[in-house]
């Protein structure tokens, strides 16, 4: 027995948008897992059926096929024979379409990503492997082409976009989820405009110029095969840290009475931890500290990392009265 949509989310078959986020809302609201630790498996099921139902119902081509022909029509993507030609017969049986180039797939959204348009997507990250999971810009997929069957011919350009992370993001690693809105055609030929959340896995240790892409994410033109859509790592400017290839630098300033006697710098590490790095020789003005292991993660060979660089700065009294000169003649005259 399939589903039915409309009783799964307590609306009736003349359901507005409006209404169908309401029931969405609400029900989403109770069911979903992490609200429901007790009886998680169940809640989980529940959830998915709730986030299905309004995907189909929420989607006008979804609906119009659902309404149409039925839950088993819709995933497989086979109608019945079009009404002009149907004969005496009233057999319900489907068969496949005939016109290529009007092929449907049936492309059920991510329940998650249904949740986190509504409640924002750092909740909506279930079971995540560790990750936080952040809602990133909206992105229009401006100038990609495509076709809504396989016997397009010209493929438009790459349409690339810039995904800024900050050096803590490239550190750690993080899913970044990225709302896109592009047209596509349905299997009824009519142009809409769809939005689309795409989740982006950044690896600890990326380097800024990563490509990520997503295959045939422009906007589709009869034709015209879609464009493909990338992303590309941008790295946004630390307070304090410096990335150069797979170290970390940073510059430190310390007193000349430190320079000579010592002391012990306390650092925060990108993923929050407290770096003790004791100075005990004497430090010359540019000079450089290297602390292994303590810099970026190194993608290619996970479990290793670059070094830190620390760069001292040594600052030097603007003055010094008689007294502390002759101390300083005193207690330094025998050092060469």
């Amino acid at each position: 027995m399939g589903m039915d949509y409309y009783n799964i989310l307590k609306v009736n078959r003349n359901a507005s948008e409006e209404d169908l986020k309401k029931a969405y809302k609400r029900l989403a609201r109770i069911w979903h897992p992490d609200k429901n630790p007790v009886n998680k498996s169940e809640a989980e099921a529940k959830f998915k059926r709730i986030s299905e139902a309004y995907d189909v119902l929420s989607d006008p081509q979804k609906r119009q096929i659902y309404d149409l022909y039925g839950e088993e029509a819709l995933k497989s993507g086979q109608f019945p024979p079009p009404p002009q030609s149907s004969s005496s017969s009233s057999s319900r049986s489907f068969h496949p379409r005939q016109n290529p180039t009007t092929s449907f797939r049936f492309n059920p959204r991510d329940a998650d990503d249904i949740y986190a348009e509504f409640f924002g997507a750092d909740t909506a990250d279930i079971g995540g492997g560790g990750a936080s999971s952040r809602r990133d810009p909206f992105f229009r997929t401006s100038n990609g082409g495509s076709t809504f069957g396989s016997t397009a011919g010209r493929k438009d350009a790459p349409v690339e976009n810039a995904l800024p992370c900050s050096l803590e993001d490239l550190y750690k690693g993080v899913k970044k989820k990225m709302k896109i809105s592009r047209n596509v055609y349905d299997a009824f030929g009519k142009c809409r405009n769809v939005e689309e959340i795409l989740t982006i896995e950044i690896k600890p240790g990326w380097k800024k110029g990563t490509k990520i892409t997503f295959p045939e994410k422009g906007n589709q033109e009869p034709g015209v095969i879609p464009a493909d859509l990338i992303f590309v790592i941008d790295e946004k400017p630390h307070a304090l840290y410096r990335r150069d290839g797979n170290d970390l630098v940073i510059n430190q300033e310390i007193t000349l009475l430190e320079a000579l006697t010592g002391k012990t710098m306390d650092l925060t590490t990108l993923d929050g931890r407290n770096l003790m790095i004791p100075l005990t020789d004497i430090v010359k003005p540019g000079a450089e500290i290297v602390v292994p292991d303590e810099g970026m993660p190194i993608s290619k060979d996970p479990g290793r990392k670059g070094n830190l660089r620390i760069k001292l700065d040594v600052k030097y009294p603007s003055r010094l009265t008689p007294e502390q000169k002759s101390d300083l003649r005193r207690v330094l005259g025998g050092i060469s």
